[in-house]
């Protein structure tokens, strides 16, 4: 069913996704303008099950962003046809009162601008010359958070607030944590291509402070394709961990998870998925 409102600024379209049997639940689309990027692209917000229910309207609701929203929920957006079956795995876990129940915000990406955006700093790679990834912490604080908790009753402060991502995702997932300390109390990160521009945000962050009070982190064994290769990866991710513990992140904060054999996929994210959201959110 496709709604069209009227705004102050603009007319905004939003889409109810209803007769999909790909998706689970309550999953709204907006079409959303970045002045910050100047670019168009869709917000999935899908909401827990009883979100209309009378007896919860002035209930506030915990809220996870994920970067790439294309790959979260429909197998018809996501890349290669594999999604990460969010909204199965969250509405399953609600109903087994094993997380609270949360709104989870999938952005999309703008596509032929990816590298660009989530890149923080250039790279000699042709395709990431063009690194504009600086302006995500803005486009995130001024522009997205804004339209969603005017639309919907999200809960704030910082240890209601998650942030996450895969790959590229995850990487300004984790740029967008160490530049704006307090923002989210929960992150995601989820096969971080820490090797973009020399390793910088490895190196950059060893002098952050203050990190969110949970931090999920996971890799695969088999993600570049090369046995070399491989190993540089998870080297990379070990790394993190170990300047995450250094920084006072104890078990309790900190899930590591290097999964024997897992490739740089959907599929890999999809099935860590659920125990990252138990830990981030878990009762």
């Amino acid at each position: 069913m496709e709604q069209i409102q009227q705004t102050e600024t603009a007319v905004e379209r939003s889409l109810r996704v209803e007769g999909n049997d790909a998706v689970t639940g309550d999953l709204r689309l907006h079409e959303f303008t970045s002045h910050i990027f100047r670019n168009k692209r869709w917000l999935r917000v899908w909401l827990p099950p009883g979100y209309d229910n009378t007896q919860n309207e002035t209930r506030r609701y915990p809220v996870l962003y994920l970067n790439d929203g294309q790959n979260l929920f429909d197998r018809a957006t996501a890349f290669a046809g594999v999604e990460w079956q969010v909204d199965e795995a969250a509405d399953r876990m609600i109903g087994e009162n094993a997380i609270a129940p949360l709104i989870i915000v999938g952005i999309d990406n703008s596509t032929r601008d990816r590298f660009r955006e989530y890149m923080p700093h250039r790279s000699l790679q042709p395709m990431m010359l063009r690194a504009e990834g600086k302006r995500y912490p803005g486009f995130l604080i001024h522009e997205v958070i804004p339209f969603i908790a005017s639309r919907y009753r999200v809960a704030t402060g910082s240890e209601q607030t998650g942030l996450g991502g895969s790959s590229l995702g995850a990487l300004i997932a984790l740029y967008t944590a160490m530049e704006r300390p307090g923002l989210v109390g929960k992150l995601l990160v989820e096969s971080p291509s820490l090797w973009a521009s020399n390793r910088q945000l490895i190196k950059e962050s060893r002098t952050v402070r203050r990190w969110p009070e949970r931090v999920a982190l996971a890799v695969g064994t088999a993600e570049a394709g090369r046995p070399d290769k491989n190993q540089s990866v998870v080297d990379d991710v070990r790394e993190l961990a170990g300047i995450l513990c250094r920084a006072g992140l104890n078990e309790k904060r900190l899930r590591l998870v290097i999964e024997e054999g897992a490739s740089h996929s959907e599929s890999a994210w999809a099935r860590r998925f659920p125990e990252a959201l138990r830990f981030l959110f878990g009762q």
